[in-house]
């Protein structure tokens, strides 16, 4: 309506328009107003114009949003309301306005895309979504929409000199960018853009996938690292450039969560990339463990990602950009140790920075255009191009360049790393120890607890270590050379002493004064226990505690050589056998034997005063040496308290057991006596207290020298009869039970005397234990058995048999026996898995250490290991789990046993072997029903004289002949 009109009319006529413009004037007071928008112009030639900085965002505005258009042809502002589109709309607007400035009518489209990275932000950033709900112009109808997955598009027509204001209503108060392109240059630039990504994505794809193909063919770790990144890298690229809608239904939401996930794969990758690469394990363990946090944390992240997706992609970007730089740190320090995977990754992370620097600006908003986010989704392909190319080398390159790629730094670490030792550091000119890693957890203590001063190790040194350790440090920094190697003791929280040893050497400044002393500091304390445990064992016995025979020998020389100077030493030497201790220890066990001996060790001991000497001889043999008496009669008394103090009851399981001893006296008489003829003198006259019926004191007196001439002899003949070749080996049938086949034999020792005829071996075995016999005698026994199997073999073909032979202590406790039996078993070309050697409990228990060490070193041959009389003891079972035997031989007590537990016990027995993967071998079977029986309870194999007796080779040639027919040679 013209203000001329208002001018003519009367007042009264526009009374309603008058009440009208008073409604609109409340209204407006109640309704947030807007101001009028800047036309942007628009003629013919514009293809694409961006219209962020002329839109403008009003938030929270309500559903009902009043705005001034822009001024028209006729210069008049009109104001316009819009109401949302639903009733909960947050009341975010966006307002433009548009004036085709040319004489034809225009069409156009208004574009919104979902996503930017330009100025998406690094912290919380903008991960996409519906940017624009609906468009209303100031006249005409709301705008069209035209599908798009990527945007929001909407078609608009503008008439010729027309202006039009444009309301849009927000679905985010955030809207990045916003354009208007004329159509088909838009749909060329959309096409132009679709088949770069084409492109890009196809090249990610065919090297995620060649990687892959690359990592199942050689397998090397970094190849499956560089695998994941180029996963990770086409999963971010699916997703940026729009390709993940292809394939499943996403929505704007959806998409969010999906950006920022690829975002956290892309950053973990990345870290593990870098971390298998360069090998970082190899340098510090504490590398590892930091890149395993990072790498859990991004996986965790990846968790957020579904509930905060902004925080999740913000703290992947920081992980990126942190990868980054902690990568180029590390190559630049490996380069300069001449480690040659980092020089060969300078290239690909050199990119990698660019590619971060780029990314920086675009997050931003410094780098604010169209191409930028496409070009960065190409240069991640192009960052893993490189890295395939770095892999390839090392994939292909083959073991002397794969060798070459260790530099000095890394085969230190390598060496520091496998050995398990600690880094000892000592800052001279600050006087601060640093031990990497911390040595102070290892005894007990707080963190750090040993990092400072070096004066703070004084204190928990043992105190005979304490001047030592000082007196060594300052002799260092006296002379300003040298190294230091020092061994001391330490106190760990728990009390208890360890024995450390530091290996270093000082490092001198520009001076010549020692500003630090860099080395290793190991834990040796199992070391040194093990050298003391031994010395003890080559001295004492390790179960009471006494000196041995060697150390009793060398004491009582020592004593003798004082006696000649007067009437103050005149040593007596007590032989002191145990009567029946052998039956007490069948019946028992070795568990009550050994009680039994602790005990008695006990009792003596308390006899004596501390110039005596009281040792173990034997098994239950005791020597003593008496120098606290030298009246004759109180000798012989003595020697009686010796009797009555064994003679004490001794109970053990609630049974009272009673023992005697054979006790065997021999005085200083001669100044030409020596300790061991003195000793022999006491043992006869204790051999002949035994065989006039034991519990009783012998005196030695020389007549006893005649009958230990005949061992004499006896030893003479068998050294001889070895060298003659007069011993034999005959050999008793071992039956596998379930079929009554032979399976094996045990070899037993046999002596055809020319004189005497046959001697047992339980008269001349023992004699050649205490002799130096029992070695030739052992060695001849395992010779003489692999060169009779090889000759059955030779007749009969392979044979399905083992061979057993019988070990001695002394062999056991013998040093040279591993390298004696490989030396026969090359010499016979013998099949050491047919040689069986058996051992009883008793032989290990005079020194378990060494014989864990020779039969360990036995079975590592291909040798069985048998261990015999099985069941007499209960420490048996221990030995099962300590020793690495591999058969057990039920002893005959167990097998012919007649009470009703036998089956129960026996049963159990072959149970447990079984479940040991042991093979079980019966002892003694009397008859074929107990070979049955015991074949139905699981025993592999049984011996005894129903199975045949023992026979010399060429008979069980014969016999080999008739069992085994089809082995035969043609």
């Amino acid at each position: 309506m013209s203000a001329s009109f208002l001018r003519l009319a009367p007042l009264t006529r526009f009374m309603p328009a008058i009440i009208a413009l008073l409604a609109a004037a409340m209204f407006l007071t109640a309704v947030p107003a807007a101001r009028a928008a800047e036309p942007v112009k628009i003629s013919r030639d514009d293809t694409a114009l961006d219209l962020t900085r002329t839109t403008d965002i009003y938030v929270n505005q309500g559903e009902a949003f009043q705005v001034s258009t822009a001024a028209g042809s006729d210069g008049i502002r009109r104001r316009i309301e819009v109401r949302a589109s639903s009733p909960g709309h947050q009341g975010d607007w966006a307002v433009f306005a548009l004036s085709n400035v040319s004489e034809e009518q225009l069409e156009r489209v208004i574009v919104a895309p979902h996503f930017r990275l330009a100025n998406s932000k690094m912290f919380w950033p903008d991960l996409g979504s519906q940017r624009i709900i609906s468009i209303t112009p100031s006249e005409g109808f709301a705008l069209d929409r035209i599908p798009s997955p990527d945007a929001d598009v909407f078609r608009i027509t503008l008439n010729p000199g027309s202006t039009i204001t444009f309301v849009a209503e927000l679905a985010t108060p955030s809207l990045p960018q916003i354009y208007l392109w004329q159509p088909d240059a838009y749909k060329d630039t959309v096409n132009s853009f679709t088949l770069y990504r084409g492109i890009v994505l196809g090249i990610a794809g065919l090297l995620a996938v060649f990687l892959t193909i690359l990592f199942v063919v050689k397998g090397t770790s970094m190849l499956p690292a560089a695998a994941a990144l180029a996963w990770a890298v086409l999963a971010y690229i699916c997703v940026d450039f729009g390709f993940l809608d292809k394939l499943i239904t996403v929505t704007s939401g959806d998409q969010r969560i999906w950006r920022a996930a690829a975002e956290v794969a892309l950053a973990s990758s990345l870290v593990i990339f870098l971390f298998t690469y360069l090998n970082l394990n190899r340098w510090h363990v504490h590398l590892g463990y930091a890149t395993l946090a990072w790498v859990v944390g991004l996986v965790l992240l990846g968790g957020v990602a579904i509930y905060d997706p902004s925080v999740a992609s913000g703290i992947a970007r920081l992980s990126f950009a942190l990868t980054g730089t902690v990568g180029i740190l590390l190559i630049i320090y490996l380069g300069f140790s001449r480690y040659d995977r980092a020089i060969l990754l300078v290239p690909t992370w050199a990119l990698i920075l660019v590619w971060l620097f780029g990314g920086w600006l675009t997050v931003t908003g410094r780098l604010d255009n169209d191409i930028i986010q496409p070009a960065l989704g190409g240069g991640l392909v192009l960052i893993v191009l490189l890295i395939g190319f770095t892999v390839m080398q090392h994939a292909f390159a083959g073991g002397a360049y794969q060798q070459g790629l260790f530099s000095d730094l890394e085969r230190q670490s390598l060496a520091l790393t496998g050995s398990g030792d600690t880094v000892w550091d000592w800052d001279v000119a600050r006087d601060r120890v640093v031990t990497t890693p911390d040595i102070s957890t290892r005894l007990g203590l707080d963190s750090g607890a040993m990092h400072g001063p070096v004066r703070n190790w004084v204190p928990r040194l043992h105190p005979d270590d304490r001047d030592r350790f000082r007196a060594t440090l300052d002799v260092l920094l006296e002379h300003r050379r040298g190294r230091l190697n020092h061994e001391f003791r330490i106190r760990a929280e728990d009390g208890h002493f360890h024995w450390l040893q530091i290996r270093a050497r000082p490092v001198l400044g520009s001076n010549g004064e020692i500003i630090r002393c860099v080395g290793t500091i190991i834990d040796v304390t199992e070391q040194k226990n093990s050298v003391e445990r031994l010395l003890q064992d080559a001295m004492h016995d390790n179960l009471t505690g006494l000196p041995n025979r060697q150390v009793f020998l060398d004491r009582l020389q020592s004593v003798l050589t004082l006696a000649p100077g007067g009437d103050t030493v005149r040593p007596t030497v007590m032989a002191i056998d145990i009567d029946r201790y052998k039956q007490v220890n069948d019946s028992l066990g070795i568990a009550a034997g050994d009680n039994i001996l602790i005990a008695l060790t006990r009792r003596l001991r308390r006899l004596l005063k501390p110039q005596d000497t009281l040792a173990r001889l034997a098994g239950d043999q005791f020597g003593l040496i008496l120098v606290s008496e030298r009246d004759p009669a109180k000798v012989a008394d003595f020697a009686d308290a010796v009797s009555k103090a064994i003679m004490v009851p001794i109970n053990f399981a609630n049974r009272e057991i009673i023992l005697t001893a054979s006790i065997g006296l021999s005085s200083w008489v001669d100044q030409q006596e020596s300790a061991t003829g003195m000793l022999a003198d006491a043992e006869l006259a204790m051999y002949r207290a035994k065989r006039a019926g034991g519990n009783r004191v012998e005196p030695f007196r020389p007549a006893f020298r005649a009958a230990g001439a005949d061992k004499l002899q006896i030893e003479t003949d068998l050294r001889r009869a070895i060298e003659r070749k007069e011993l034999f080996l005959a050999y008793q049938p071992i039956i596998r039970l379930k079929d009554g086949e032979i399976a094996g034999f045990e070899a037993l020792m046999r002596w055809d005397h020319p004189k005497r005829g046959s001697i047992p071996p339980s008269e001349f075995i023992p004699i050649a234990e205490m002799s130096d016999l029992i070695g030739p005698l052992g060695l001849f026994a395992i010779d003489r058995a692999a060169s009779d199997l090889m000759v059955w073999q030779q007749q009969t073909g392979d044979l399905p048999v083992f061979v057993s032979v019988n070990l001695s202590s002394a062999q056991l406790l013998n040093a040279d026996l591993y390298n004696d039996v490989r030396a026969l078993l090359q010499k016979t070309q013998v099949n050491p898995g047919q040689l069986k050697l058996e051992l009883t409990e008793s032989l290990m228990m005079e020194n378990p250490e060494q014989a864990r060490l020779v039969l360990g070193k036995l079975k590592e041959t291909g040798l069985s290991l048998a261990l015999d009389d099985f069941g007499t003891g209960y420490s048996s079972l221990a030995y099962l789990t300590q020793f690495p035997f591999d058969t057990i031989k039920l002893d005959k007590a167990l097998v012919r046993n007649a009470t009703e537990k036998r089956a129960v016990l026996l049963r159990s027995v072959i149970a447990m072997a079984r479940a040991l993967e042991m093979t079980v071998v019966a002892e003694g079977v009397e008859t074929d029903e107990d070979a049955a029986e015991l074949a139905k309870m699981g025993c592999h194999f049984g011996q005894s004289y129903l199975f045949g007796p023992p026979a010399p080779a060429d008979a069980v040639l014969r016999l080999l002949k008739e069992r085994f027919p089809l082995t035969k040679r043609a």
